[in-house]
């Protein structure tokens, strides 16, 4: 997965298409990202002793990786990601424009 926690990413289908946000949290072995202000879900929580209203939570939901696309920095448009070895190390770099992600 070339997406990472901190990227800027855009959202490229489904129901939040178009929508960008900062990447929360990742899960690489299902290959889904929870992308803040993305697939927002509200949680009712039951009145308890100490909250006696109850609650209504707003959360994000994850979404599949193949439905978001890290934002270029110098374009600020969606691009893809490749790996490319600079000075011995593997650097996240994009498509459109070849800059460093890392």
């Amino acid at each position: 997965m070339k997406i990472k926690k901190g990227d800027k990413v855009v959202v490229i289908a489904g129901a939040d298409k178009g929508k960008e946000g900062i990447v929360q949290r990742t899960f690489p072995s299902l290959d889904k990202v929870v992308v803040e202000g993305v697939a927002v879900r509200k949680k009712h929580k039951k009145p308890t002793q100490q909250n006696p209203e109850g609650t209504i939570l707003e959360i994000y939901a994850p979404i599949h990786v193949s439905n978001v696309a890290v934002v270029d920095p110098k374009t600020k448009k969606a691009t893809r990601v490749g790996i490319e070895v600079i000075k011995g190390k593997k650097v996240r770099v994009t498509k459109a424009s070849k800059s460093k992600l890392d």
